[in-house]
């Protein structure tokens, strides 16, 4: 007889019951986008790790994203992985998607995803300008960015930082051409789609954040999607129309959490408009608190005013299944008496379960398609069988302590 998800474990793909409470329903149909059809609307959220060496993922990887597929996740997403250029990373744990070595790792994720019940993509990203001069693994490539600046002014008083030059009509192609030849990698490799990382303050987004990019040429503050559009156009080009794209966005930036490009939905819809045109098929809306609304007058968040605008399938992210936010500094178990550890970066320490009532809510009124799920995932593989069997009493609290190992 085969296990019931109550009973199941993390390397286990659960024989799922027919009856789901109605409470979470919403959260366990079917979707398609783009001929890709995922069991449910729970995704993975791309995460960071950081276990590689000199850009290899550690072996574990492969496990670690199969875990979650096994514990009922329907979309898995990679860590964020940089494509083909020498200044796409500023550190050598990041894991690259080139080369013979990280590839051979990243090769096997997919299938053993797909195996576990799942589907599977790979985020890709460029850091920009968030290089530093000798930062590795490549310490002598300048970094690449709208108008050489590693911030602007923020709020807090701190002034702009210079980081270089702008970069030229050149390095913007070269950075396109990587992007490009990291999707087609990804489809030869058996990936399932692509999540482009225009989000955060990296590459794509500081050409669409007005403070950072002062250009006056097609690349600039008059054309702030100008290179986003001309990635989306070439990685499409390269997997062909029957392989889905997501585009990852935010307002906020890890150099200013205050940063907001949209002041109103106008504004929105202007930026959605090219980006669909050139192949968007769904993009990922990445908040700190999925519940905080996005402009006054209306409950919708960033996901929910997007597919409002556009009509474009939208995944919500921020805080789902925790009570508090990603970055919520000082809050610590009483009992806890961790020293610092590897991988566990600037995340407040400690997280704890929270309801999935307004999450499941928002879904359930078509605010958005998907739902990603972060930190609940690393302290929990089993989550979303947990949650759609009701086993809520063994879902974890989120630890920092956690991000210290593969698991």
């Amino acid at each position: 007889m085969p296990a019931s998800p109550a009973d199941c474990r993390q390397t286990e793909v659960c024989d799922r019951p027919r009856q789901i409470e109605a409470a979470i329903a919403p959260l366990f149909e079917p979707f398609t986008v783009n001929g890709l059809t995922l069991p449910n609307r729970i995704a993975m959220a791309p995460m960071g790790r950081h276990f590689s060496r000199d850009g290899r993922p550690s072996d574990d990887y492969v496990a670690y994203y199969a875990r979650r597929a096994a514990g009922g996740v329907g979309l898995v997403t990679s860590e964020a992985t940089p494509v083909p250029h020498p200044a796409a990373a500023h550190a050598p744990t990041y894991s690259a998607y080139h080369g013979e070595g990280p590839l051979s790792v990243w090769g096997r994720v997919p299938a053993a995803v797909q195996g576990a019940g799942g589907k599977y993509m790979q985020q890709l990203f460029h850091v920009g300008g968030l290089r530093r001069a000798g930062d590795l693994p490549h310490p002598d490539a300048p970094a690449v960015s709208p108008s050489g600046l590693y911030q602007p002014a923020t709020g807090t008083g701190e002034p702009p930082q210079l980081n270089g030059r702008p970069a030229t009509e050149s390095e913007l192609a070269d950075v396109v051409t990587a992007f490009g030849q990291a999707a087609a990698d990804a489809q030869r490799l058996g990936c399932d789609g692509v999540n482009l990382h225009a989000a955060h303050g990296y590459l794509l987004d500081q050409f669409l954040w007005p403070t950072l990019n002062r250009r006056e040429d097609g690349h600039g503050r008059a054309h702030p999607t100008r290179l986003a559009e001309e990635v989306v156009r070439e990685v499409r080009r390269r997997v062909g129309p029957a392989f889905p794209i997501f585009l990852r966005i935010s307002q906020w930036k890890q150099q200013d959490y205050a940063a907001r490009l949209w002041e109103e939905p106008k504004a929105l819809e202007a930026f959605l408009r090219p980006l669909i045109d050139a192949g968007v098929d769904l993009f990922d809306c990445s908040t700190r608190r999925f519940w905080t609304p996005e402009f006054q007058g209306s409950d919708l968040n960033l996901a929910g005013w997007v597919k409002k605008l556009s009509g474009v399938p939208t995944m919500t992210v921020g805080s789902v299944g925790l009570d508090r936010d990603l970055f919520e500094a000082g809050v610590r178990r009483p009992e806890a008496d961790d020293g610092p550890s590897p991988n566990t970066g600037g995340l407040g320490d400690f997280a704890g379960p929270a309801s999935l009532d307004r999450v499941v809510a928002m879904l359930e009124r078509s605010d958005f398609d998907l739902v990603a799920v972060g930190r609940a995932l690393i302290s929990n593989p089993n989550w979303a069988n947990d949650i759609r069997a009701g086993a809520t009493d063994r879902i974890r609290a989120f630890e920092k302590v956690h991000l210290a190992s593969l698991e």
